[in-house]
């Protein structure tokens, strides 16, 4: 079964068994299971169901593999013949998680 979800800002498409990246789920850790209800859409074939925007009664369960932090991204200002440099970095906090079930 298939289904496409919206967690932490963004929507992915998944099917069971997908391990995802996404932004950190606060206040949990690697091992902890999450529960996704904002599902968009559900099923396959015949049985595919549409939400407006959610599905009332579906919700995905998703375990936890990892709490990691992503590549460093750097941020540099400048303006010319005015002296001004700034420079500044950045690690986004992620999570690595694996998609168990689909309940739709």
């Amino acid at each position: 079964m298939k289904a496409t979800i919206k967690t932490q800002g963004q929507q992915f498409s998944v099917s069971e068994g997908d391990v995802l990246i996404v932004n950190r789920y606060p206040k949990t850790e690697a091992g902890a299971t999450v529960e996704i209800k904002e599902v968009l859409t559900a099923g396959e074939g015949d049985s595919f169901k549409v939400g407006a925007p959610f599905l009332s009664d579906a919700s995905v369960t998703a375990k936890i593999l990892e709490n990691k932090r992503g590549k460093k991204v750097i941020i540099f200002k400048k303006k010319k013949r005015k002296g001004y440099e700034k420079k500044q970095g950045h690690r986004q906090e992620l999570s690595v998680i694996k998609i168990e079930s689909i309940r739709a």
